[in-house]
């Protein structure tokens, strides 16, 4: 009877190897699989949470432009920018502007670049580099017409040098007491028409 109970103790567990090694598989694969199923119905979520947020935005679109419209025609706002139908226009615009608050101030333009502006700025900015001489008080007048300017002008950058001392003027036709300054200025533009 032992025979027969050891007999049988194997079959039992050549029957559980069996089944074992099927149940194995169906781990080794479905456990993968299920974890990479449940990766994507997170993303899934995640693009539809996302997709919902995206049409939100997308229904305040026309409240937007409507608003953006009512500005750009609100004549109040106009004074502040540069109407222009091109940024060249504007540019050049700028440059006249600042030429005759310098010139007007008592200073003189030594030399004025238009700077590039970044494309996709809103609403476009137009930069301009202007090297000027004058006395302190002309160079100061400049800065209070720049402040007062309409449409908005910024000071971006300034430096100002005094020529060295000298006892003797190297130059006869240099006036002691100038200052060159080199200041960037910059204001906005409503933008090119289409």
């Amino acid at each position: 009877m032992s025979e027969r109970t050891d007999h049988k103790g194997i079959c039992v567990l050549a029957w559980l190897g069996m089944l074992a090694v099927p149940v194995a598989l169906v781990f080794a694969i479905g456990w993968p699989w299920l974890e990479q199923v449940g990766a994507l119905e997170r993303e899934l979520a995640s693009l539809d949470e996302r997709m919902v947020r995206h049409q939100g935005l997308l229904r305040t679109l026309p409240g937007l432009r409507a608003e953006l419209e009512q500005v750009s025609s609100n004549q109040d706002v106009k004074n502040f920018y540069f109407d222009a139908k091109t940024s060249a226009l504007a540019g050049a615009e700028l440059q006249r502007q600042v030429k005759k608050m310098v010139e007007s101030a008592g200073g003189e333009v030594k030399s004025t670049q238009l700077l590039p502006s970044p494309k996709d700025e809103q609403p476009p900015r137009m930069r301009v580099r202007t090297q000027i001489q004058g006395l302190t008080d002309a160079l100061l007048e400049v800065l209070y017409r720049i402040e007062q300017a309409r449409p908005f002008l910024f000071v971006e950058k300034l430096s100002v040098r005094a020529p060295p001392r000298q006892r003797r003027p190297k130059h006869p036709g240099v006036r002691q007491g100038l200052l060159t300054v080199r200041l960037d200025v910059f204001g906005y533009t409503l933008g090119e028409t289409p």
